[in-house]
């Protein structure tokens, strides 16, 4: 049980303006979350996505180790980092990818489908070949499976992991969750259990090759400008905590010694600011504009 903390009127308008930016900086009307009214999303408000996706450091670290884990899939590698816009404006791709984030967990069915639809007409043009000479296509789906399989790992990993602890029964059902819109982005069979993660990963394994790119975009999630500039400080750390949630043997296999992991001080620090931010109730946030959206209070996801 948690309970929403209200911080002061001053703080609260800067965090909500500092949410309303990175979110919506380049997006238009699209991501609004209040409208249409009583419309469902894709994922229920009792789900665990709704209570996950909340945490702004859940989201920030597991989509982090998200993107690490995408990179070490050669064809995955090449797709992201010859076709996207990262190396040149990491913030507007940041800000994109979490508003389609959010939008797929709390968006309403009528805005979240033809999003997910228009991205996928834009994975169909995108096709070429890794630095091997081996093709690949954005909407194969067996990338798209490891990428919507990474992220859920990502997201709940981190939330169980700097937040509050799941229980397995709650991370299957994390799982399982994503599993429709996963399906409506092109993945085939993602998985929706924690074993089946496993086996996925394991199964994964022999393909999972380091590369240069992986510690560029590492550098580049140190270094952006993506937190306020108060909480700047904050971003390496963040970072590092985000490699720790990779297995030991794929960090191994990409070449992330410990030195890239946390310091043992900061770990209680990672903690502490995780679970401390699970209880910040932010207005401007699309959790909170989902629930009154459904006519649910605003302090719903923090009873």
């Amino acid at each position: 049980m948690i309970s929403a903390i209200r911080l002061p009127s001053t703080l609260q308008r800067r965090l909500n303006a500092t949410v309303h930016s990175l979110l919506y900086g380049e997006s238009g009307g699209e991501g609004d979350f209040n409208r249409p009214i009583r419309e469902e999303a894709l994922v229920s408000p009792e789900s665990v996505s709704w209570r996950v996706f909340k945490n702004p450091i859940a989201l920030f670290v597991g989509g982090t180790a998200a993107v690490i884990l995408e990179l070490a899939d050669p064809s995955v590698c090449a797709a992201i980092w010859e076709y996207s816009s990262f190396r040149k404006n990491p913030l507007g791709r940041l800000q994109r990818t979490g508003l389609a984030a959010m939008i797929t967990v709390y968006g309403a069915r009528s805005i979240a489908e033809p999003m997910i639809a228009r991205i996928v007409r834009i994975h169909a043009a995108i096709q070429g070949k890794t630095p091997s000479g081996a093709s690949y296509s954005a909407s194969d789906p067996r990338l798209l499976t490891w990428v919507h399989a990474t992220a859920a790992f990502g997201f709940g990993e981190a939330y169980n992991r700097y937040v509050r602890p799941l229980s397995e029964e709650e991370v299957n059902r994390l799982y399982v969750e994503g599993t429709h819109a996963s399906r409506l982005y092109g993945a085939i069979d993602p998985p929706s259990s924690a074993d089946e993660m496993r086996a996925l990963f394991e199964s994964a394994g022999a393909q999972l090759a380091g590369s240069p790119v992986i510690f560029e975009f590492l550098q580049i999630m140190r270094e952006t400008i993506a937190l306020p500039r108060p909480l700047h400080w904050m971003q390496p750390m963040l970072v590092r905590a985000a490699v720790e949630l990779i297995p030991a043997w794929i960090r191994a296999r990409l070449g992330l010694s410990e030195s890239y992991g946390l310091h043992q001080r900061e770990r209680w620090l990672t903690k502490l600011i995780g679970a401390s931010s699970d209880r910040i109730l932010l207005p401007a946030s699309p959790a909170v504009q989902s629930c009154l959206r459904l006519g649910l209070p605003m302090t719903y996801l923090y009873g």
